[in-house]
């Protein structure tokens, strides 16, 4: 019996169809694309202060540190030459990338790990949220940059009335525990500072190497002043090298430094900047969460307060400032600014 051709798709037909159901599939993965790069970025950045309050328990902060962005700047940098692209600097990228390098994570993230060694994790995941709030008062009043709207304000003290409620417990006790607490926590909140300061000087920086290559050298830059530092004060006469420690180290490493900046930045490209910096509001969340599942850390009604509060703080300044259009900070010059881990 001779074949009916009117029962198959022609050629031409036939490649109507697969056009027609490209576009569906074409969607569909990038949607999965974009919501696996949001579960990376909230849960890994967000698990990077349990990691840091376990690793810090066996490693000093300033040689943990050291021996983190020394590795992940390095993995990076090669990663970039893998890729075909330039490396090299000029004396001026160099300055400002050391610079940019020791704010963010020697007198930042250093200090936030040393803080670990008396706060739990979760409190100094909150205390480090108000990064974009020192930010704002930096960028804004201060340097007469991206101007508040009363939306911001608000946003500003409300975010530290949420650290006065979270510290109030503390300032009041005579516990020689919250007393150490309340010393790690004022000295965090100053180590938050000096993120914000090298947030907005990384902002206003005119770099001629792009966000990967400008991430691996601050590490890089960063990671050499933490281990030099370290190995002065003789922290490596005081290192536990067992696989707790070393373990932490792995994960900050992988997950924390080169998963997390990895996902964020694509991010940036495929998905609106709005979107993106909704991970300054989850990830304290996140932190919160995991340090009372898995750490069993305290988690009374004031830390549930002020976990909101700051929240909501960090997201009505954030939100404020992207609406008005003022924000520069859709294209960071660097990673290493978008977070305080």
């Amino acid at each position: 019996m001779a074949e009916r051709p009117y029962l198959k798709p022609v050629p031409a037909e036939a490649e109507l169809v697969r056009m027609a159901d490209a576009p569906d599939k074409s969607l569909s993965r990038q949607r999965l694309n974009v919501i696996t790069a949001f579960g990376l970025l909230y849960f890994f950045w967000g698990s990077t202060y349990i990691a840091i309050r376990i690793g810090v328990e066996h490693i000093p902060a300033a040689l943990m540190s050291g021996i983190r962005f020394l590795i992940a700047g390095v993995l990076m940098l090669a990663w970039c030459l893998a890729r075909g692209k330039s490396i090299r600097l000029n004396r001026s990228d160099a300055l400002r990338l050391f610079v940019i390098g020791t704010l963010l994570l020697s007198a930042g993230n250093a200090v936030l790990v040393w803080s670990e060694s008396y706060l739990p994790s979760g409190l100094a995941a909150l205390i480090v949220a108000v990064v974009p709030l020192w930010v704002a008062i930096i960028d804004g009043p201060i340097l007469g940059g991206d101007r508040l709207p009363p939306r911001g304000w608000s946003g500003l003290l409300l975010g530290f009335a949420g650290l006065a409620v979270l510290l109030g417990p503390k300032l009041t006790s005579t516990s020689a525990l919250d007393r150490k607490q309340l010393f790690a926590g004022a000295i965090l909140m100053l180590g938050s500072l000096s993120w914000a300061i090298g947030i907005v000087i990384s902002r206003r920086s005119q770099l001629s190497v792009g966000p990967f290559v400008a991430t691996g050298w601050e590490m890089t830059f960063a990671g050499a002043l933490n281990l030099v530092l370290g190995l002065l004060h003789g922290d490596q006469h005081h290192a536990d090298w067992a696989w707790p420690g070393l373990s932490a180290i792995a994960y900050l490493v992988t997950f924390g430094s080169l998963v997390g900046f990895t996902a964020f930045v694509w991010l940036l490209e495929h998905v609106s900047t709005p979107k993106v910096t909704t991970y300054a509001y989850v990830n304290p969340v996140v932190a919160v969460l995991l340090g009372w599942l898995i750490l069993h850390e305290r988690l009374d009604r004031s830390m549930l307060t002020g976990m909101i509060v700051i929240v909501a703080a960090v997201a009505l300044v954030t939100s404020s400032k992207l609406r008005s259009g003022e924000t520069r900070a859709g294209q960071p010059a660097s990673a290493c600014e978008q977070t305080g881990d």
